[in-house]
């Protein structure tokens, strides 16, 4: 007896023709292996690296901690203390010789926490990476609404690229007169600190001036963001980075005010680091803006 069809084992319906059954799907589980793979990639390069040591006291058996389990120098010292695990420094490149190398590594085992720029430097890199994936999302918008022109305007007829190549230049130049605020301020050099970040900020402004005036030629022209799915995308992503510009001037008369104000404190270089760090991130982030917003656009 030959077996069924696929119709026949899914059965008829009330009106008398056949029904076929979704086919069943098996892999639910690959995305979620995908996120897991993602997120322990994403999480690795942030773990704690610091010194391992067992703590002294008698453990499991009569020798100690797992006796004969465990490296000499994971086993206590005849003092009860534990042994950091570390190399010492046999051609004392920069860090005092072995004995040294391993108080300082005993001395951070025993403060706990680490010190306060170690903390602020990570969080601030967090805070970077979140900002990174924001724009990244409104990328994404833009590259799949880029062609929903609702029968409008789109890059080639709205982009100036003459203006936006003024903007890129003032941007990245100011990125570079940012730097040397940077060297001037670890040197202890006013002039060239206050110097410096008052070039940083004019073209910043400059910056932003004219991406005002393209928004407002845009909306005077009936083209604002309502008019197709194209400009909203548009105005969202080329807008948040202004945002972020105009935010970045006004962080950078702060800082101008607090080294003024308190001097060449180690927590004041902590905050201009981070204004600097912020800065460049921006100007990478237009340098994408640029090439994939106007280049690409105007050439559709």
């Amino acid at each position: 007896m030959s077996p069924p069809s696929e119709k026949a084992r899914d059965g008829a319906g009330p009106d008398g023709q056949t029904q076929e059954r979704p086919a069943a799907r098996h892999g639910w589980w690959k995305p979620l292996l995908g996120g897991a793979v993602v997120t322990a990639a994403f999480l690795l390069p942030f773990r704690v690296r610091g010194d391992v040591a067992v703590p002294a006291g008698p453990g499991p058996g009569p020798g100690g901690p797992l006796p004969g389990l465990l490296p000499d120098a994971l086993r206590p010292d005849a003092g009860g203390r534990p042994l950091p695990l570390s190399r010492p420094d046999q051609n004392h490149l920069g860090h005092g010789g072995a004995s040294q190398d391993r108080t300082q590594n005993t001395e951070h085992a025993e403060r706990g926490p680490a010190s306060k720029r170690i903390i602020v430097g990570y969080g601030f890199w967090i805070f970077l990476l979140s900002d990174i994936i924001m724009f990244s999302a409104f990328f994404a918008a833009y590259a799949v609404l880029s062609g929903e022109t609702a029968g409008g305007p789109g890059g080639r007829e709205l982009f100036d690229l003459r203006n936006t190549a003024v903007e890129t230049g003032c941007l990245l130049l100011s990125s570079f007169t940012c730097g040397i605020a940077t060297v001037g301020l670890q040197a202890r050099k006013a002039t060239w600190f206050y110097g410096a970040m008052a070039v940083t900020f004019v073209l910043g402004a400059a910056f932003i001036g004219l991406e005002v005036r393209e928004f407002a030629d845009m909306v005077a022209g009936g083209n604002g963001p309502q008019r197709s799915a194209f400009l909203s995308a548009f105005f969202t992503l080329v807008g948040c980075h202004g945002l972020h510009v105009t935010a970045g001037l006004l962080w950078l008369l702060t800082m101008m005010a607090q080294v003024f104000a308190k001097g060449y404190r180690d927590d004041i270089l902590r905050r201009v680091l981070c204004f600097s760090l912020f800065w460049h991130a921006l100007d990478i982030v237009w340098v994408a803006l640029f090439s994939v917003v106007y280049l690409m656009g105007a050439g559709q």
